[in-house]
């Protein structure tokens, strides 16, 4: 792979063997990067439980044995049984259900911030800058600069508070004249405003990322060879400059899911995430977070929180997983 020098002298002896006998198939920089994560079983247990995690949640509306708006006030306040798992909250709703629900939505929320923000405005606008340079570049950093500068969750703030209102009311009447109800019932809205937030205010740091690597790989040979032959600047990035560069960046993403899904978390914490009575894990527990909570009803705030903690541990250990498997030089 050009521009890729693995450090021999941090590979096993199998390793060093198979890299000197050159490119051979299934012996690439990638091939031996995968292999390495997949040996560490840490790394692979982590990788089945977000898996596990993430695919439950996806598919919560068929692996729930309740609505989690469904009330059962007889059930209020409920521990742990059979038939309620997780126990009951204050209006007897299955907290196992809700949970899962709560899930999904950190899951949405952060799968959609990460392809908008992340890799959609965060690489695109990168590799512009990164190879445009002059006033491109200025302009692009410089802006980045600026909105960087502020707190997230205050221009996220903001642009929920001005936007949310006038949208909630454009899709009421849209739904009125259509008779689709499910767009607010499900939370779709809030889905949206969140992760466009989460885009336009998180992109800065992978550009800047990118453009540190693109300005290296701009210079390599393989990249004036392209020119030469007459390549335009798209395929120049997309076929010669991307594929070198894509190692920092998916560790930088494998070490920042937990970050992006903490957004999430906080923002409904806080009251401008998702709005009831879509169930949110950050908002399950801001209403449970009182001592008298913990001491009397327990299972109302420690399965949230247990299933907060269990997801970012396994982000926390992938990540650093992901940086050693493709970053041996760090080790």
């Amino acid at each position: 792979m050009p521009g890729a020098d693995w450090p021999v002298d941090d590979l096993a002896p199998g390793e060093r063997d198979e890299l000197s006998a050159g490119p051979a198939r299934g012996h690439s920089y990638w091939s031996l990067s995968t292999r390495r994560l997949f040996r560490k079983k840490l790394a692979v247990i982590c990788l089945t439980l977000i898996v596990f995690l993430y695919g439950g949640a996806l598919l919560a509306p068929l692996i729930t044995p309740y609505e989690y708006t469904a009330q059962d006030l007889s059930q209020s306040r409920a521990g742990p049984t059979l038939a309620h798992p997780f126990g009951a909250d204050r209006l007897g709703r299955d907290m196992m259900t809700r949970v899962i629900y709560g899930l999904r939505t950190t899951v949405i929320i952060t799968i959609a911030s990460l392809m908008g923000g992340t890799l959609v405005l965060g690489i695109t606008l990168g590799l512009i800058s990164g190879y445009m340079g002059r006033w491109v570049d200025s302009l692009i950093m410089r802006t980045g600069e600026v909105t960087s500068s502020f707190p997230d969750i205050i221009l996220i703030l903001i642009f929920v508070a001005a936007l949310r209102p006038r949208l909630v009311g454009a899709v009421q009447g849209f739904e009125d004249a259509t008779g689709i109800d499910w767009i607010l019932r499900l939370g779709l809205l809030d889905y949206a405003i969140i992760s466009l937030a989460l885009s336009i205010f998180g992109w800065f740091g992978m550009a800047r990322l990118v453009r540190g690597q693109v300005l290296q790989a701009r210079e390599s040979q393989y990249t004036e060879a392209a020119l030469v032959a007459g390549a335009s600047t798209a395929r120049i990035l997309r076929a010669h400059v991307l594929p070198n560069i894509l190692s920092p960046l998916i560790v930088s993403i494998s070490a920042g899911l937990a970050g992006v899904a903490g957004s999430e978390l906080v923002l409904s914490w806080i009251g401008i995430g998702v709005q009831p009575p879509v169930p949110s894990l950050g908002r399950m527990m801001f209403e449970n977070g009182s001592i008298q909570v913990l001491r009397n009803e327990p299972h109302l705030l420690l399965f949230p929180i247990g299933t907060v903690t269990l997801l970012f541990f396994c982000f926390n250990i992938l990540g650093d997983a992901v940086n050693d498997a493709f970053n041996p030089r760090t080790r």
